[in-house]
């Protein structure tokens, strides 16, 4: 029997793609890896993202072609590095070049910091260093995705109010991946939960 044809009403202007990959926008992050600064490196990723609060899990998607999966694959660790504006150029450099090629601290003038629990480096430069341990490699294709427990973050000392030890991350002025270009973010539009937010009543009139 055949279907009917789906029709989407006016005012809407659909065209129809074949499957893809397009939730944007991503964070665009420079994953570090390496147990010796002898095979120290760097690959962006915008595969990436949060699976889990409690244990704190998140989780990276490299092609097994690229020179950092095998090291991660290895050392079973590596660091997810929130990038800035600052970081823009580094950022889309370290997606094009390989690390078997070159040293991309040395050529990006990037410094690796020693990290607190996990056998890789942080990138000092970067605001936010999310330390993890592989805890499963799944095969999906193009891709495989390391699982990973987040085991301990650094966060610059410069992003907490000193008045109310708040966490300020907007002034990092972090970078999104969207559709192959990257941005700036702009500004708040409100915050968790405003949109349910009770209003305070106005006082009644004796």
């Amino acid at each position: 029997m055949e279907q009917p044809e789906k029709k989407i009403p006016a005012p809407f202007d659909k065209e129809h793609w074949k499957p893809g990959t397009l939730i944007y926008p991503l964070p665009a992050v420079l994953v570090s890896c390496g147990a010796a600064p002898d095979e120290y490196n760097m690959l962006t990723v915008a595969w990436t993202g949060t699976v889990c609060t409690n244990p704190a899990m998140c989780y990276i998607s490299v092609r097994p072609e690229r020179h950092s999966h095998a090291i991660i694959s290895r050392t079973g660790a590596f660091v997810i590095n929130l990038t800035t504006r600052d970081l823009a150029r580094a950022t889309d450099w370290c997606g094009v070049k390989s690390g078997r090629d070159c040293d991309k601290f040395r050529e990006m003038g990037l410094t690796p910091l020693p990290a607190t629990e996990v056998d890789a480096p942080l990138i000092g430069e970067s605001p936010v260093n999310i330390e993890c341990r592989v805890r499963q490699i799944i095969p999906l294709g193009s891709h495989d995705m390391f699982l990973a427990e987040v085991v301990h973050v650094d966060v610059d000392a410069s992003l907490i109010d000193p008045d109310t030890g708040k966490f300020r991350l907007e002034k990092a002025h972090l970078i999104a991946y969207a559709h192959g270009e990257y941005f700036d973010l702009g500004k708040s539009l409100g915050h968790f939960g405003w949109s349910v937010r009770k209003k305070k009543c106005a006082p009644r009139r004796k």
